[in-house]
């Protein structure tokens, strides 16, 4: 038996001296061999390894994983700078590759990209995931967002924008429907959501929407509101706070009820006009959001509000309506019309290629020019829609009386040819007429 065991010894000895992968279990040969006072030399050739092999691992005192020599790459004294601009451009590594390209010039393919930024993805997707939850106190916030989808509508597929609001402590919901997420539907979702609720919170979280928030740096977190929205939070007496750019899971409550109307209310039904789509919506806050269990409160979000949120709102009596309006510079076109929000409104024919100033309200568009007023329109909630006043049009060769004057909003008197800024007599005196 001795003999096999030394025969096979010898032969595996009498084989190619080179290093080979030693398996745990021989290294803890190794050392107990050694501990029994073998030299390193009988060591070896005893389990058929070289010296070298032996003094290795006797000196780690144990079995070592196989390394692989890391090898330089193109990439590696870049790191900060793949790492900023990885972040910057929310994990689109083809976009850093192309300015590796253009900055630095270094050509590289996609692939050695996105393993070179690949510690930089999972961390911002454990950013993503990461949500610290905190309990706002009541009265303390509400929360505001706006979320996109499309609903049937009398046959037709029409985008509808969901404004949603939430109340942080209650989790109560308030929402509205619009066509339009424009500065004003902001301001009449919000004021709307301070009538539902009967008063106000000491805060307002919101995202970074252009309508609202001018500039939001990432890294020092100053955040300069629009002005509109900075008179508007003073008339109502809250604090505007923006979440963290990227970091829309900062007002996750929001988020959440954007989804849960967008699933729930929502989902696949259809309705035969607006008014009836507007009606469900109450409907369907009043009796399925109000009354459910919350699945973080475990409370119906009404009675949670009724207990303790509704008293500790500010009181909104006595304070009216806030009334933005916008005011533009717009050209008069060849149609006799100036366009706002991608509908056109007509002004007197006279004016074509005059500049004028147009005040944009939520019910009136008004068109000024030289300091009088000398249009008026109702405002249209669509989209590509035109308001014409026949009076606009009088002079006009080949104009007829096709086009029904447009309701709503008494003209001014007109104005007398000699206000305009620019003479216009030759064609006074070929068409006649005046404004």
């Amino acid at each position: 038996m001795e003999e096999m065991r030394l025969g096979s010894s010898a032969l595996r000895a009498s084989g190619p001296r080179r290093d080979v992968m030693v398996e745990p279990d021989e290294v803890t040969a190794m050392l107990r061999l050694k501990q029994l006072g073998w030299g390193t030399r009988r060591i070896a050739t005893e389990l058929g390894v070289s010296r070298g092999t032996v003094q290795g691992y006797i000196e780690a005192g144990g079995w070592r994983p196989f390394q692989q020599p890391a090898r330089k790459k193109r990439l590696d004294s870049h790191e900060a700078w793949l790492k900023e601009r990885f972040r910057l451009h929310r994990g689109n590594a083809d976009v850093v590759r192309q300015e590796l390209a253009a900055e630095k010039a270094i050509t590289v393919s996609l692939r050695t990209v996105e393993r070179a930024v690949e510690p930089y993805r999972q961390e911002l997707e454990a950013e993503a995931r990461a949500t610290v939850r905190f309990e706002t106190p009541p009265g303390k916030q509400m929360q505001i967002d706006f979320g996109e989808r499309l609903v049937l509508i009398g046959g037709v597929k029409v985008k509808v924008y969901l404004f949603v609001a939430t109340l942080g402590y209650s989790r109560r919901l308030h929402v509205r429907a619009f066509r339009n997420e424009r500065q004003e539907s902001w301001f009449e979702g919000l004021e709307s959501a301070f009538a539902k609720f009967g008063g106000v919170t000491q805060d307002v979280l919101l995202d970074n929407a252009r309508a609202l928030v001018d500039r939001h740096d990432r890294e020092t977190r100053e955040v300069t509101f629009n002005a509109k929205l900075a008179a508007f939070a003073k008339h109502w007496g809250f604090t505007p706070k923006a979440c963290a750019p990227y970091r829309a899971r900062t007002k996750g409550k929001t988020e959440n009820g954007v989804g849960y109307v967008k699933k729930n209310a929502v989902a696949g039904r259809s309705f035969a006009t607006w008014e009836a789509f507007e009606e469900h919506l109450d409907v369907w806050t009043r009796e399925v959001a109000d009354v459910r269990i919350h699945g973080t409160t475990a409370e119906p979000p009404i009675e949670r509000f009724q207990a303790q949120e509704a008293k500790a709102l500010k009181s909104i009596d006595g304070i009216g309506p806030f009334h933005a309006a916008r005011e533009l510079v717009r050209t008069v076109q060849n149609d006799c019309c100036v366009e706002v929000d991608t509908n056109f409104y007509s002004v007197p024919w006279r004016l074509i290629g005059e500049s004028v100033r147009v005040l944009v309200t939520a019910e009136v568009v008004r068109v000024n020019h030289a300091g009088r007023e000398v249009a008026a329109h109702e405002r249209r909630a669509g989209k590509r829609e035109r308001a014409r006043e026949p009076v606009h049009f009088d002079g006009v060769a080949g104009y007829g009386a096709r086009v029904k004057a447009s309701s709503a909003v008494a003209l001014p008197s007109p104005l007398p040819a000699d206000e305009l800024l620019r003479p216009l007599a030759e064609y006074q005196a070929l068409a006649g007429g005046g404004f």
